[in-house]
């Protein structure tokens, strides 16, 4: 006889889930619902669990990384589900099931999917998918002035939203480097609180400067030209601090670039932490190189401009679920990758925003006629990026926001080829090497 889910073990903190226009009863009914139009209307970041009879669904935001387990016992399977991997091992370990687990055995949540499980016993059962949410590609115009002001214009709208869910007396945080993303986050989000009769005193732009740091100079000059020095607030440390072993239990992955990036991410967030024992709120622009196709094509051997070009959300969502290269362990793109901002913000107790990954910004993002402006070339899809967002901020704040070439936050924190002398391990040597942190 098939045995169903006897148990939900939900070890997810509920007071995470940051939502605008509902609360998390109603949120809760809808992913139960299991409609896809009902889930896409919750606003803000979530990751919820619906339990009804044998079913059970699990559904997530960009923003909100979320894993589960489905562990065997005598008297039935229970599912546990968490943000991180080492929750579920402490869990499975409390209840005596630790010796069922390996962290590839654990499942991640994709993004903007309902994952639904269903008459869970043995052998596991494959879970399904379903998407909520799949914006319209190529909706807008070729307009570059009216594509940036509709771009910005979503993200100033949803910065609202999470503005005036917040104690107005709460100081906020913007994780800068004066490059485009964390730029124009910094200048809306300041434009939106003046906007709203909010006290922009209440801001701060922290930037990580490990020495000789690229961003520092380059915000220094970013917000001189704005006439904002007073809110710019560097935050130096040691490179000697990093700790590769630290990053990787953070982490919980082992991808080069997210490992660069979440090393010196718990730099900045134990600096701040220090300074600010009491700081809760961090505003980052996670999300923006995404949502405008703007990575090296050149550095992936797996990538061409048409399939950048072509894919939904490929760099959001990897090659998708339910195709040949999605892993089950992780899911792809930001999906996987966000982990690297949300981690190392939470190992120091903070709670990030990051607006560029909500779907209503993501919705414009995928409605540009990328193929029509680009004709394909690869110089004019990198160009694409800075001319729709500095013509964005300009419509919706009146900055004229300086637009400086591209480069990677682990990059600007310090020069690449020190990064790389301490942290240039190929993907093989970090894999093996974040396994072996379990034997």
């Amino acid at each position: 006889m098939l045995q169903h889910i006897e148990r939900v073990v939900d070890l997810l903190d509920p007071n995470l889930n940051h939502l605008f226009n509902m609360d998390a009863g109603e949120a809760t009914r809808r992913l139960l619902s299991g409609e896809p139009d009902a889930v896409r209307a919750i606003e803000g970041s979530f990751a919820l669990v619906a339990r009804d009879g044998i079913t059970v669904r699990l559904a997530r935001s960009m923003d909100r990384p979320m894993r589960y387990f489905l562990a065997k016992r005598q008297e039935g399977p229970a599912l546990f589900v968490s943000d991180r991997i080492d929750a579920l091992h402490r869990a499975l370990a409390e209840e005596g099931l630790d010796d069922q687990f390996h962290p590839s055995y654990t499942r991640m949540v994709p993004a903007h999917h309902v994952v639904e499980l269903r008459l869970v016993g043995c052998p596991d059962p494959e879970p399904t998918y379903t998407r909520f949410f799949t914006p319209a590609r190529e909706a807008l115009p070729g307009d570059l002035d009216e594509i940036g002001r509709r771009y910005i214009g979503a993200l100033s709208t949803v910065m609202a939203k999470w503005l005036r869910s917040l104690d107005p007396r709460e100081p906020i945080g913007v994780a800068f480097s004066g490059g485009i993303d964390s730029g124009s986050v910094f200048l809306v989000l300041h434009h939106t609180m003046l906007r709203l009769g909010l006290s922009p005193a209440r801001l701060k732009a922290f930037c990580l400067d490990l020495g000789d740091s690229p961003d520092a100079q380059q915000s220094r000059r970013f917000l001189e030209t704005l006439g904002l020095s007073m809110f710019l607030e560097e935050v130096p440390a040691d490179p000697q601090a990093i700790d590769l072993d630290e990053t990787l239990k953070t982490l919980e992955d082992y991808k080069p670039l997210d490992v660069q990036c979440a090393a010196v991410g718990l730099l900045l967030a134990r600096g701040i932490r220090e300074r600010y024992p009491d700081w809760k709120y961090l505003v980052d622009g996670d999300g923006g190189d995404e949502n405008l196709k703007d990575y090296p094509i050149e550095e992936n051997s797996e990538l061409t401009i048409r399939s950048v070009v072509d894919n939904l959300m490929l760099y959001h969502e990897g090659w998708g679920v339910g195709k040949i290269k999605h892993s089950l362990t992780y899911s792809g793109g930001l999906s996987r990758g966000y982990v690297r901002t949300y981690a190392p913000l939470r190992r120091f107790g903070f709670q990030g925003f990051s607006p560029y990954t909500s779907p209503d910004v993501i919705e414009i993002a995928e409605g540009i006629p990328f193929a029509a402006l680009t004709g394909y070339d690869v110089p004019a899809l990198y160009s694409l990026k800075g001319e729709i967002v500095r013509r964005g901020v300009h419509a919706i704040t009146g900055f004229d926001m300086p637009a400086f070439p591209k480069r990677r936050f682990q990059h600007g924190a310090m020069p690449a080829e020190r990064l790389h002398a301490r942290l240039g391990l190929a993907e093989r040597s970090y894999r093996q090497r974040y396994f072996a942190l379990w034997t």
